[in-house]
């Protein structure tokens, strides 16, 4: 029974040690040392935020890109309205409902995406909810398509102020 347990606690203590060696390649570029020292967040490639620097654009074609004037401007756009999500790397945008005044007849609420990386109109999608106070519930009504217009074409100007701004 002894020299059972002992053989398999040789076993056990081979096959960890075998399975934890790793063969280093010396010497590493310098890509090779700042993705060791950074890590990898998202996989392989690692997380590329916000256009990410020139160098790593390259190898992470597959990531998700959402262009940072557009975020911000959204941001400053919907900043007094209440947020139910906010998420930069998929760069979706969900408001909850707003009212302007507390017993206010009527409410907003705005899904706003970013689908691009660049810095045009055709990158943002914006969704506008409206609903209309009947007695005590709130009804859904279709909201003006001018009022998305409207807030796409105050996000475009804030972004590009922005763009400018950090130039």
């Amino acid at each position: 029974m002894k020299n059972l347990l002992c053989l398999l606690v040789i076993l056990f203590v081979t096959a960890s040690c075998a399975n934890g060696t790793k063969e280093n390649k010396y010497p590493k570029t310098k890509e090779e040392r700042e993705l060791e020292r950074v890590g990898k967040l998202t996989g392989e490639n690692g997380l590329v935020l916000f256009g990410g620097s020139k160098k790593r654009s390259r190898s992470t074609a597959d990531a998700i890109n959402v262009n940072s004037y557009l975020w911000r401007a959204v941001l400053d756009a919907v900043y007094f309205m209440p947020l139910i999500s906010a998420d930069p790397f998929g760069g979706t945008i969900l408001t909850d409902w707003y009212a302007t005044e507390p017993h206010a007849k009527e409410r907003f609420k705005f899904n706003i995406m970013i689908v691009g990386a660049e810095l045009r109109a055709d990158a943002l999608k914006i969704s506008v909810f409206k609903q209309v106070k009947k007695g005590s519930t709130w009804e859904d009504v279709k909201a003006n398509h001018q009022i998305a217009q409207e807030l796409e074409e105050k996000i475009l100007l804030r972004a590009r102020a922005l763009k400018v701004n950090d130039l």
